[in-house]
């Protein structure tokens, strides 16, 4: 193919195959038959690769780069990473890796079966979703799955969570993120995401769901689910957007735990209803008020200015909901839903996956690029194509650029040997004593004869 020259099937069966050069007076041809008639695999019995045939014969737009042909050869690129070439980097690969000129439409189609080929099709991914689940609860102590399908055995809601997520809660602050964004495959859907913050202020995924619809019977099925991990306490704060049906789920599901609104999305109702984006300031004044004092200044302010966002704030929206201090519980300094948020950013390119895919994304792996190296970096087992980071356990350029966008502490990322407290541990403080008086303190030598 990247000589551009053309062939032709000459005899294809179970058992043989034979191509030969598209002109009839050219010496090219290859043969193939079975290794043995039970075996799958061929072996080439004869093959001439020279073209005694006009270079007039040569063809850019060759017959055999069909879109199947492109998606294989294409497909190594797009392992590890979330998005990989579109189609005109797809043109760009035929052209250069292959020497086949090719329209936009058949890049399309060859960078889909690309897709196909590496995370599987929609159809393929609910059927191995109950094994995939298995392995995933073999392989990972104490992992959650659910799988709730409809009358006609098809799938309408599931839900993961991983044993090492469920664990690790308990050292997390009890405040949980939840949120759902929409699917963009073939079956559509809707992501639900439920997500920690430890002290650092980083995400901690806890537990995801995928449902029919953002409703209220899909939120409480999910609540219902993450309820089953997590527990159900007063010192659990669930925060999210005013949306009825997770309210209405919260209150169904959650008997003690209290329930906070995002105040980011509180702050866009105002601008949207009210059209006042002047008074922002004062508003997220009273949202981090620690002391009720400070609140009722910052709402003077609004209500003399726009009485109906105070009264918007008051009555429908409810000061107990937004505000750092008339909340009833313990949210700490957790007043919107942005955890959740970053989570679902970075999952932005894989909403068209397969379900399987899209659950079996691996948010620590990042393709970068930067100089005169690129590769992929492994946050979670820390290495990187250049092995500075593997050999030296320091992060490296890249390390920190994929913890940067993946917002992890690039801290995290060092050995333990480097830190503070492993170097405090063998640092050891040795007294000499310095009386002068040291009689008895030496042997003395002693006296033969």
């Amino acid at each position: 193919m990247k000589g551009n020259f053309e062939f032709r099937t000459r005899k294809s069966n179970r058992s043989l195959w034979v191509i030969e050069c598209i002109d009839p007076n050219c010496s090219w041809r290859l043969r193939a038959s079975k290794i043995v008639p039970e075996s799958t695999k061929f072996v080439i019995r004869k093959y001439v690769g020279v073209h005694s045939c006009s270079l007039l014969n040569i063809n850019a737009n060759h017959r055999q780069a069909t879109y199947v042909v492109i998606g294989e050869q294409v497909a190594p690129q797009y392992v590890g990473v979330e998005k990989g070439l579109g189609p005109k980097g797809v043109q760009t690969f035929a052209r250069t890796e292959l020497g086949a000129q090719i329209s936009y439409y058949k890049a399309w189609s060859g960078r889909k079966h690309a897709h196909t080929l590496i995370r599987g099709s929609p159809k393929q991914s609910f059927h191995v979703l109950p094994s995939y689940f298995h392995m995933l609860e073999k392989l990972n102590p104490g992992t959650v799955t659910h799988i709730e399908v409809d009358g006609e055995s098809r799938l309408k809601y599931l839900f993961l969570a991983f044993g090492v997520a469920i664990r690790g809660f308990r050292y997390m602050r009890k405040v949980v993120g939840i949120d759902g964004t929409f699917l963009k495959g073939q079956y559509r859907g809707v992501l639900l995401v439920a997500t920690a913050q430890d002290g650092n202020g980083q995400c901690y995924p806890l537990a995801w769901g995928i449902v029919d619809s953002e409703n209220e019977d899909a939120w409480t099925w999910f609540l219902t689910q993450l309820k089953e991990i997590i527990g159900d306490t007063d010192e659990l704060a669930l925060i999210s957007d005013r949306a009825p049906s997770i309210k209405k789920a919260i209150s169904i599901v959650f008997e003690k735990a209290h329930r906070g609104a995002c105040a980011w999305h509180v702050a866009q109702n105002i601008k949207n209803k009210f059209k006042c984006a002047d008074i922002m300031r004062s508003y997220w004044s009273a949202v981090n008020a620690y002391r009720c004092e400070d609140f009722a200044g910052y709402m003077i302010e609004i209500s003399n200015r726009y009485p109906r966002v105070a009264e918007y704030l008051e009555n429908e929206a409810g000061f107990e909901k937004w505000s750092r201090c008339h909340y009833p519980g313990l949210r700490y300094n957790i007043t919107t839903t942005n955890m959740v948020e970053s989570l679902n950013s970075m999952l932005v390119k894989a909403r068209d996956f397969p379900y399987v895919a899209l659950l079996d994304l691996n948010p620590v792996t990042y393709h970068v690029k930067g100089g005169e190296l690129e590769g992929v970096v492994d946050i979670f087992n820390k290495t990187f194509t250049c092995k500075e980071f593997d050999i030296d356990k320091l992060p490296c350029v890249h390390a920190v650029a994929a913890a940067h966008h993946a917002q992890v502490s690039v801290y995290s990322l060092v050995s333990p040997y480097y830190t503070k407290s492993i170097m405090c541990l063998h640092t050891v403080r040795l007294y000499i004593r310095s009386d002068h008086n040291h009689n008895g303190m030496f042997p003395t030598k002693s006296s033969q004869g």
